[in-house]
């Protein structure tokens, strides 16, 4: 029994011994092994996981399109405030791939990302043959335009919009609008104002959307400093843009948008938009989940589309007009379009009263980016803008009636997408449940240890006192005989048993 004893209490201690060891391994070398994993699985390159997400984007984009339709086009060029109603969604199927990869001796790839769109009837509310009536965005932009011109320029162009029968509302089909129309209109407006528009022949929103790319991006692959990676090397060959007045406003700051450094901080991300001309810097403002995959929520700050007056580092982005709304005529061919969140979200009001039918709101207008902050991956994203045409009477251009200086919303649109499928699956197995198991085992490990070297350290302590009780210090001595103890016993020795022979 001693031995059995000693033996388990022997055994008990190497097993707690071995999981506290194991446990604090883990307790120390677990952080850096899912470090190191994802280090060398979120750098572009080829070997990486997250390569081929990069490279051919897995995630289901989805474009989604609202129109402004202008109900009181007649009322309006009488001054009276624009109705507008909003109509769509329009929904597409937005394809990202990215060809000409090429990879520089500096740890930086240089790629073109295009983008496919695709009509989803089944998505949206309505088709592309739906007619619409906007504003006349090519002759309201153009009067604007050559507002500070001459008058018998002005009047000249007036003239030469009557007899091509132009007015400044058109009723359109959302597919002409989106992806283009013959308008004999832009060969005369480039016949009397040389230049002013640098095309020629059709007009859509969106025609340079579609099977196109959006610049040369050159960005680091993180491969020596992964703090780095994703982040903008250079945009079709620049460090910097010359849209704006100041050299802060002008920097090409962040990713490209799509992935960000790991192990992010609560605190913003910045990226670099060739939508917008500039790059934009989200805010923190909650921790969640995503389908079970710990995120940060980043979202648009007030001060985003400020003007100069109300945030001071917004001054290069000048000449503004309210705060919510930013100027983008330098970026898009000097015409007066306006950028903004949809229905004027986070805008001055006075936006929203100028005209009617306009309900802002932070869950339907508000734009955001769920990221993993361990890989810097978003989950789930949706970037909202609203494209908007400053309009006003102008004097010499009698199609613009008599129409009051507003700022009126054109469309809105979202590009939102989420990861799903086999690659959430993957994504989740990988980085969410097992550093998860690794961490719960450490703990098992070390809460295991104590119970059995405890268990081991009683067992030794039991069977050292037991052995002190059955071999006491000082020798036995003979037991006494007593009074009644005869002096002479039987006994079956053989020299009794000779004796009585």
């Amino acid at each position: 029994m001693a031995v059995s004893h000693r033996r388990l209490s022997v055994g008990l201690g190497l097993a707690g011994l071995a999981c506290a060891l194991l446990g604090g391994c883990l307790l120390l070398l677990g952080p850096i092994i899912v470090r190191q994993q994802v280090i060398k699985n979120v750098r572009i390159d080829p070997s990486s996981i997250s390569f081929q997400m990069w490279k051919d984007i897995p995630v289901p984009f989805y474009l989604s399109v609202h129109f402004f339709e202008v109900l009181n086009p007649k009322q309006v060029l009488r001054g009276e405030k624009p109705v507008l109603s909003q109509r769509g969604p329009y929904v597409y199927r937005e394809y990202r791939v990215k060809t000409n990869i090429t990879f520089h001796d500096n740890d930086t790839v240089s790629y073109l990302e295009y983008r496919h769109l695709f009509f989803q009837p089944d998505l949206s509310n309505g088709t592309e043959d739906e007619y619409i009536v906007v504003p006349n965005i090519m002759l309201m932009g153009a009067a604007v335009m050559v507002e500070k011109l001459p008058n018998f320029v002005k009047l000249l162009l007036s003239g030469a919009l009557a007899s091509l029968k132009q007015e400044a509302f058109m009723n359109r089909t959302v597919g002409e609008i989106m992806w283009g129309y013959e308008d004999p209109l832009i060969d005369a407006i480039n016949m009397i104002v040389p230049g002013l528009l640098p095309f020629k022949g059709k007009f859509g929103l969106f025609m340079d959307f579609n099977n196109s790319n959006s610049g040369l991006f050159t960005v680091n692959t993180g491969m020596n400093n992964i703090s780095q990676v994703h982040m903008v090397d250079s945009w079709n060959g620049l460090k910097k843009v010359d849209y704006w007045r100041s050299s802060q406003c002008n920097m090409i700051n962040g990713t490209a948008g799509e992935m960000w450094p790991p192990f992010m901080s609560p605190t913003s991300l910045q990226f670099y938009s060739p939508d917008a001309c500039r790059s934009m810097t989200l805010v923190y403002e909650q921790a969640g989940q995503f389908q079970g995959v710990p995120t940060f929520r980043f979202v648009a700050p007030k001060t985003l589309f400020a003007n100069g007056t109300d945030y001071p580092p917004n001054k290069g982005f000048c000449p503004c007009l309210q705060s919510g709304i930013q100027n983008v005529s330098t970026c898009r061919l000097n015409a007066p379009m306006f950028i903004s969140h949809p229905h004027f979200y986070n805008a001055d009001p006075s936006l929203v009263d100028a005209v009617e039918g306009l309900h802002p709101s932070k869950e339907q207008h508000g734009l955001f980016l769920d990221v993993h902050p361990m890989t810097g991956i978003p989950m789930n994203c949706s970037i909202k803008l609203q494209l908007n045409l400053y309009i006003k009477h102008v004097s010499g251009i009698i199609q613009t009636g008599q129409i009051k200086p507003v700022v009126l919303p054109l469309l809105w649109f979202a590009e939102s997408g989420s990861i799903e499928g086999s690659v959430l699956k993957q994504f989740y197995t990988n980085l969410v449940l097992l550093p998860s198991v690794l961490e719960y085992l450490q703990y098992i490990l070390l809460g295991l240890s104590v119970p059995l070297i405890v268990s081991a350290a009683l067992l030794m302590a039991r069977r050292k006192r037991g052995a002190a009780q059955k071999s006491p210090g000082a020798p036995a001595r003979a037991t006494p005989s007593s009074e009644t103890t005869p002096l002479l016993q039987d006994s079956d020795s053989p020299g009794q048993h000779g004796a009585q022979a």
